[in-house]
């Protein structure tokens, strides 16, 4: 089942400590379906728009809805953060139970073995490699909810061998599964191999200084289009924000 519509209108959100608002009236529409980038510095208030998004913050002006439903109201987002955060004395089975008690084992150990971990079901995360456990943690977000991923920087501190590898597996699964997914990264690489569209945002408070929607889908994308798209996001980055 395709993903639902994703909506923010008039997002607004400031912190005490900043003498300008972080966000200020920023409006974005993700299709059903559809996989955005949000690129840009750090700071800018990407992760800040992903936990809006996951009804985590729910102090903010402006509206996000999710198939028009409030984001707070809605079903949870299936979330993949920096890191796995893998409770230790789970096994990886009991890890995706621990989040949604209603996941049955069958279920699970299904989610394990499309994320490649099959046979892996018992193992705790001492016993996986990084990649391993990151995997463990997709497996995670999609039994919370197959149909909205929020993908927070997911191959922060990886080798670009090993993330290259967690790039093709995901692209895998949102092909199959046609998630509304929304990838925060500051690597334009990420959003050239795995984005239908990517948003940049820039300046204080953050505004968008391109909407790109990419000319060919992904997977068929050839070395020198994903370096046109990685150039034009670090040219759109640089340049001012009207």
């Amino acid at each position: 089942m395709i993903g639902p519509e994703l909506k923010l209108t008039g997002v607004g959100k400031r912190f005490d400590w900043l003498p300008d608002p972080l966000l200020d009236d920023l409006s974005l529409t993700v299709a059903p379906g559809e996989v955005l980038a949000l690129v840009g510095p750090s700071g800018v208030g990407k992760s800040t728009l992903l936990r809006m998004i996951g009804g985590v913050d729910t102090v903010f002006a402006g509206h996000v809805t999710i198939d028009g439903i409030e984001a707070r109201e809605a079903p949870p987002a299936g979330f993949v953060f920096q890191d796995p955060r893998l409770l230790p004395w789970l096994t990886a089975l009991e890890n995706i139970r621990a989040v949604r008690p209603a996941t049955a084992l069958g279920e699970a150990a299904n989610l394990l073995s499309r994320v490649g971990l099959a046979g892996y079901e018992h193992a705790y995360p001492h016993e996986l490699s990084g990649g391993m456990q990151r995997r463990v943690a997709i497996a995670r977000a999609l039994s919370v909810n197959p149909r909205l991923l929020l993908l927070d920087e997911p191959f922060v501190s990886l080798d670009r061998a090993l993330a290259r590898e967690m790039e093709q597996l995901l692209a895998g699964l949102l092909d199959t599964d046609h998630p509304t997914t929304v990838l925060v990264t500051h690597l334009n690489e990420d959003a050239a191999a795995l984005a239908d569209r990517a948003v940049v945002l820039a300046g204080r408070p953050a505004r968008i200084a391109l909407d790109y929607r990419f000319e060919s889908p992904r997977g068929s994308r050839d070395a020198a289009e994903r370096d046109r798209i990685v150039s034009r996001l670090a040219e759109a980055a640089l340049e001012p924000v009207r």
